[in-house]
């Protein structure tokens, strides 16, 4: 025989059940993201490279990328996505699921600073992506001919300055480091310099080399083997430290253009905004791993970069700190998205 409970009984009966089931949809909800984070990945990630394959962002996530499958257990599929700077790869990025199964392994600059050059870009460096880890730098080097009677980064200015028209520097294109550190080079020095850019770094260097462009603003891992040979010759590294895949080449600070350096150009891997904090360490985590195997650094150096170690919060500073340095440099130099 069962008894009806009294209305005030049955009060309190629905009170403790919802206790209880708030205090079970809590404990749900607390255990829901280390679960998250130990089941990521759960299948393959798409790293996508917003340059063509052979340049710094796509060299560099083909040397991480066999460790980090192993690490995270699924593969790791890169794709190239090129043009626009880096702008369409970026945006295809920024505009995925924040769910860690698109990344994006960029360069910067241009990433910063293809807004300042190009207008349309629709997404924010800084606001639309998730910082994950920087992976490595990439030094740039102010380089001539080795026909060029040009020597020492004092023959370089006094060159430049005494020119009617004064010295043209190839790069890989506007918006790049390479540009920016030529831009900053001219107004510092109050240099006339002609910027020749070209769409990659290969036919800028084949134009430097055949002495056809004065100098070349380019990047380390691809002027080396010229410098080595003797096909080109190193006025110096534009950072202001030098680079460990060749310390022999000082800094132009160090060859008398005192205070002079421009941000490090990085390659760092990405997410679109508001990827979840659990697959963000998770993912940095791994990326440290592998950056500490010797074989992985010592295939960063031999291909020209230098491998950097960093927390989640250190890149994102670097992000939002160079914007605002590449910044100033363009409007000092009166430059305007076309």
């Amino acid at each position: 025989m069962t008894f009806p409970l009294p209305a005030a009984g049955r009060r309190r009966l629905l009170s403790h059940s919802l206790k209880f089931g708030a205090l079970a949809l809590a404990l749900s909800a607390a255990w829901a993201q280390p679960a998250a984070a130990q089941a990521y990945p759960s299948k393959p990630i798409k790293l996508i490279a917003p340059f063509a394959a052979g340049g710094a962002a796509d060299t560099v996530a083909r040397i991480l990328t066999p460790k980090l499958t192993e690490l995270l257990g699924q593969p790791i599929i890169i794709e190239n996505r090129a043009g626009a700077s880096g702008a369409i790869g970026s945006a295809f990025v920024a505009a995925a699921p924040a769910d860690g199964y698109t990344l994006l392994m960029n360069l910067g600059p241009p990433h910063q600073t293809v807004q300042f050059f190009t207008k349309g870009v629709k997404y924010d460096p800084v606001k639309d992506f998730t910082a994950i880890s920087h992976v490595a730098t990439a030094p740039q080097t102010l380089v001539v001919p080795a026909s060029s009677p040009i020597k020492t980064v004092a023959d370089f200015v006094a060159a430049a300055k005494a020119s009617p028209k004064g010295l043209s520097y190839a790069t890989s294109g506007a918006g790049t480091s390479q540009h920016l550190a030529g831009l900053l080079l001219a107004s510092s020095q109050k240099l006339s310099l002609t910027h020749v850019g070209y769409r990659g770094g290969a036919p800028a260097l084949t134009d430097v080399v055949g002495a056809q462009i004065d100098s070349g603003l380019l990047v380390l891992s691809n002027t080396l083997p010229y410098i080595q040979s003797g096909k080109l010759r190193a006025l110096g590294v534009v950072e202001s430290h030098r680079s460990k895949s060749a310390p022999t080449i000082p800094t132009l600070a160090e060859g008398g253009l005192t205070g002079f350096s421009v941000p490090d150009t990085w390659v760092g891997l990405m997410g679109p905004a508001g990827l979840p904090a659990p697959i963000v360490q998770r993912i940095n985590a791994e990326v440290q791993k592998v950056l500490k195997t010797p074989e992985v650094r010592a295939q960063l150096q031999q291909a020209g970069y230098d491998a950097v170690e960093s927390t989640p919060e250190e890149f994102s500073k670097l992000l939002a700190d160079s914007t605002q340095v590449y910044k100033s440099i363009v409007e000092k130099a009166g430059i305007k998205p076309e």
